[in-house]
């Protein structure tokens, strides 16, 4: 084989390789995103009942959340300003997680409630050290 066909061949394999590398990347970022869906989405059945987990987003709405004595279990309600999603959780919510603020919630819809494996509290934007006025 002439030196010219011998670079095409590696050129090639090269070629092949680096597709194969980007071919496995992609699919491991694209297995790996999350996206989260808006009570409006779960409601309309754009996700699966009783199937696999994915994320709740909206707001925690107001005068919702109901914590039962001597438990970790705590229900509220999640919006997107037009539908509500009942939501109950066992643990320890984060220290941001407030009526009226945003929250991201992994867990399964059974058709009637939400059920949260782990509760995100969202923050605003306008970050300042405690201490200084906003």
């Amino acid at each position: 084989m002439t030196l010219r066909g011998q670079r095409v061949l590696w050129l090639l394999a090269v070629l092949v390789v680096a597709a194969g590398f980007a071919f496995a990347l992609l699919k491991v970022f694209n297995d790996n995103l999350v996206f989260f869906y808006t009570p409006s989405q779960i409601l309309s059945g754009e996700t699966p009942v009783g199937q696999g987990s994915y994320r709740l987003g909206g707001l925690v709405e107001k005068g919702s959340v109901q914590r039962e004595p001597h438990s970790l279990k705590v229900r509220f309600v999640v919006s997107d300003q037009h539908q509500q999603v009942p939501v109950q959780y066992t643990g320890i919510l984060p220290d941001l997680f407030k009526e009226g603020t945003g929250v991201v919630a992994d867990g399964h819809w059974d058709g009637q409630v939400f059920t949260a494996s782990e509760v995100l509290a969202k923050h605003d934007e306008n970050y300042s050290p405690p201490g200084m006025p906003k």
